[in-house]
This record gives structure tokens, sequence and C-alpha cells, in this order.
């Protein structure tokens, strides 16, 4: 069935054709109809099968029809809950884009950026609201919005939001909202946490899950090689030379090592960027958009951008360190192969890793391919690396600068 079938507003198919949806996908086929029936939804299902449009399609649909739109309902009618800036952002974007001919307006709330122009935004009309709950709770205590009147509450990614300690924040927000109103909850997983959230706030939710014995995209080619801590960089490194075309998005485990691999990508003449927690909001939206434009090619991340992130045409994922939570490999990888595209997945795994391989696999119910190195070739590889040629460049420069020096001294001597 294609999209121009569904009974949704001509505008919203307008906007569906112009961004080149023709058809749903499995996720949106099963949820759309649901949430247009008003009913309440537990979507579940791996990442990259487009979960962000199926709740945006419909309910841009709903708001698009409620009593008074547009001129005379300036409440805010959905809230759309994010445990992530970034995620938040690109939310934003997606409801932008589709309602673009309609008459909904659609504002993001995020910390880590001046205030002011998101108080103008709302002060100039919000009917969906896509924000973090931090930001959102500081302006309505600061009685710049209600959400006393939303007839949607979107929790997006519900499980990592549990992760990061927003259950009470959750609980809160359904304090502030109508008793009457609309919950759907979308997430990659689903585990007794959020079964038992999504049941204590909604009644009979329509559950709905996508490939249940397969958490990653069937898109994805897995692989891992076995290399010692130190030596990463220099299989990094191999890497990225070998496609120099290709986006490739590196996990790292900390910001500290995300930047330590960036120091060492310099040295070997690789522009890389970094991506994590400690840099400031506007700099993570200049590093996202050069990313997604492809003004650099190679981004090293935490697991900040593990989550809900669609960067188009990443072709490669690179588990620079294994994830300590073996979930977390789901949601890294799901970055590439995303759609119809093809990705790979490519880990590196040191000996004190090991363990964490393991929980890996039986997470994912799958063996990863090992891909296996000759000590010839581990040789080469680190024997190659532009970072040791540099510096052992550094090391014959600063060795003969010191002989024509000690030459330069015998002379005077001799004059003398």
């Amino acid at each position: 069935m294609k999209f121009e079938k569904y009974e949704i507003a001509a505008s919203i198919k307008k906007s569906l054709k112009e961004a080149g949806f023709e058809r749903p996908t499995d996720i949106q086929y099963k949820s759309i109809p649901s949430i247009l029936a008003g009913e309440d939804v537990l979507a579940i299902a791996q990442t990259g099968t487009g979960k962000t449009a199926a709740f945006a399609i419909p309910v841009l649909d709903l708001v698009s029809r409620l009593p008074g739109m547009p001129e005379n309902n300036p409440d805010i009618k959905c809230l759309v809950m994010v445990p992530t800036r970034e995620l938040a952002l690109q939310i934003s974007e997606v409801f932008q884009e589709l309602g673009k001919y309609t008459y909904v307006k659609t504002v993001c709330l995020t910390g880590g950026v001046e205030q002011g122009p998101q108080v103008e935004a709302i002060q100039k009309g919000a009917d969906i609201l896509v924000a973090t709950p931090g930001r959102m709770f500081d302006m309505i205590y600061q009685k710049h919005i209600k959400i006393t009147k939303v007839k949607i509450l979107v929790l997006d990614e519900a499980d990592q939001m549990l992760d990061l300690g927003f259950l009470k924040d959750i609980h809160d927000v359904k304090k502030f909202l109508p008793k009457q109103h609309q919950t759907l909850f979308f997430s990659a997983t689903i585990n007794t946490e959020i079964k038992d959230l999504a049941y204590s706030l909604v009644k009979n939710p329509i559950r709905i899950q996508i490939s249940p014995n397969d958490v990653v995209s069937k898109n994805i080619d897995h692989s891992v090689c076995y290399v010692e801590m130190d030596d990463k960089r220099f299989f990094l490194e191999r890497i990225v030379k070998e496609h120099p075309e290709s986006k490739i998005l590196v996990f790292v485990r900390t910001q500290v090592r995300a930047e330590r691999v960036h120091m060492a990508m310099e040295r070997a003449g690789i522009k890389t960027y970094t991506m994590h927690g400690g840099k400031e909001q506007q700099d993570r939206n200049v590093v996202m958009k050069d990313f997604k434009e492809g003004k650099v090619k190679v981004v090293i991340a935490t697991d900040i951008s593990a989550r809900g992130i669609d960067i188009p045409n990443v072709e490669y994922v690179v588990n620079y360190d294994l994830p300590e939570i073996a979930e977390n490999y789901v949601h890294r990888v799901g970055r590439t192969g995303r759609g119809q595209s093809k990705g790979f997945a490519v880990s590196f795994c040191s000996p004190e890793e090991e363990e964490i391989l393991s929980e890996i696999e039986a997470f994912v119910k799958k063996e990863i391919k090992v891909i296996k190195i000759d000590k010839e070739d581990y040789s080469k590889t680190i024997d190659f690396s532009e970072e040791l040629n540099t510096d052992w460049r550094s090391l014959i420069k600063e060795a003969e600068e010191d002989k024509d020096k000690k030459k330069f001294k015998q002379k005077k001597k001799k004059k003398k």
C-alpha cells in the first residue's frame, strides 16, 4: 500500500512524495493506522527502520485536524520526549520537513544552548514540542510553556530514557498532562522495565514488534578482528585509508579516548571530528552538519551518538572500543545499514575485551565473523602507518640536525 492511499492530509502526502517516501516500512505500516485511530502504541523495531516517520506522519495528521487549527488553537498539542539533544534536533527536522505544507508548527527545546531563541520560538506558537527533559522542565517552571492541553505524548528511545534516569521525569510529565491523552512508545529494544513503564502509564496499548528474533538489521555485515589495545589506531588508519570516500563512524568508550584517537589520526594525516558530551552543543551541531554533508568523512564518538541519530550513507561503523553494555552494540551498528542500504560493522577486540565480545554475541544471538590477521599482515599494518613514519621522519630530521650542530661546533674548535 502506497502513502497516497492513506487517509491523511493532502499536504502531508505532498511532502512525503517530495522526500521520496512511496511505501511505508513495516513499522510504519503497522503503527500508522493504530495511531490515527487514537490508540496507545508500544512499538519496538530495529534501528534504521523508519520509527520517527512512523509516529511523525500520523501525529502531523491528527494535530492538523484538531478543532481551531490553525489560528485559534495556540496550545501545545503534542509533546515528544527524547533522551539526547541530537535526537531532539533530528526529530524536529523530520516533523518540519513532513509538515512544511501544513500549518503545524514544531519547536525543539534542548539544553546546552541559550534559551532566548527557544523562548522566542515558543511565543510565536508551537503545536508540536520536541524536547529533552531538563530544558523542558526549566521552561515549564519559568512559565514559558504549558503542557496541560497536550493531546499526544511520544516517548522515543524510551529504554535509553530509563537508562539515563529519566523515569521520574516521565512520571512528572504525566502529572501535567490532561487525563485523556494518547501515549506512544518507540524504541529499538524492549525489556521488563520498558514493559512495566508502558503498562503503568497507559491502558491496553497496541504492541507492535518488528523482527523480534533479530535485533540488528540484516543489511549489516558484522566482523571482528583481534588487535592489541595499543595497536588499534594503526588498524583504524588502515581502514580509513583503504576506504577514502566512505563515511566512517568510530565509537570509543570515553571522551578522553575520543580525543586521543583524533590526535593519532591527525598525526597520520587523517581529518576527523570528535563527538561527545564534553563538547559545546554548537560544536556538536557543526560536527553533525559537516558529517551529514560529507565535509568530513570520519567522526570519532562516544555512545552519545549511538541512539537514534540518522546520518545518511554511513558505510562503516567501527567499534574501536567494544561497548561495556552489550545492548549498546545494537544501537552503535544501527547507524549503518539503514533502510535498504548495505552497511559494515567492524569491531576491534583486545584480549581485555574478549568477555565483552561473548556478551555481545549472546545478545545479538549470533557469532560475529572473525577477520584473521596473520603476523606478517599485522606487522605491515603497523610498520606502514603514516603516524609511525611521521614520527620516524621527525626523529631522523632531529638526528640530522644534531649531526650538523656537532659538525659546526667541531669546525669552530678547529678554527680556534
